[in-house]
């Protein structure tokens, strides 16, 4: 079901008001690539760095990162691997530096090395206060990168926890990674939603 009235405020931003200003601030990683095939990897990165009006000095050190590096760099984005079409997305994400990471099943497509480097990300990101939330259906996965887990199924909250607490046993979630080091549900910092 559609929403249709409430307020949600990202980072300051009213949703409601202001949807334009917030979009430098947030980086989002779903379930498409949202890559041009025609493109090289790094011009890609390049090009969705600058269309959110963001500094592209973060670019050459995001692709090393992501181990998008020698040929790779270079390759146009239609000849890569889904793993290696994966890695470019979040190379943009990284190299974008947001307050707010989205990211939909971040692992998805990716062998155990490139699983772990997201966990790393995730962790890096959450030390320097950018806010993560992730989605994932890997509950273990993501309960070991958050503070705060929220399950939802069919679109209601069903389990939030803290570390050390029971798991619930539902099929989906939402492992968002805040500032001060860790996850936080819809509390995290600068995120608050009122839907009616």
């Amino acid at each position: 079901a559609a929403v249709t009235s409430g307020t949600a405020v990202v980072l300051g931003h009213d949703l409601c008001v202001d949807r334009q200003s917030l979009r430098r601030e947030v980086g989002l990683l779903g379930h498409s690539s949202f890559l041009y095939e025609d493109l090289s990897v790094e011009r890609n990165v390049v090009f969705a760095v600058r269309a959110a009006r963001a500094d592209v000095a973060g670019v050459d050190a995001a692709l090393d990162r992501l181990g998008l590096v020698g040929r790779l760099r270079t390759t146009l984005v239609g000849n890569l691997s889904a793993g290696q079409r994966r890695r470019a997305a979040l190379a943009v994400v990284v190299a974008r530096a947001a307050r707010l990471w989205l990211l939909d099943e971040p692992h998805a497509g990716l062998d155990a090395e490139g699983r772990t480097l997201v966990d790393d990300l995730v962790r890096d990101a959450s030390r320097r206060g950018t806010t993560v939330l992730l989605a994932s259906h890997e509950l273990d996965r993501a309960a070991d990168l958050a503070d705060r887990t929220v399950a939802v199924v069919g679109g209601r909250v069903v389990v939030g926890e803290l570390p050390g607490e029971r798991r619930g046993a539902a099929t989906g979630a939402a492992a968002p990674a805040g500032p001060a080091g860790g996850v936080r549900a819809a509390d995290a910092e600068g995120v608050g939603c009122d839907v009616a």
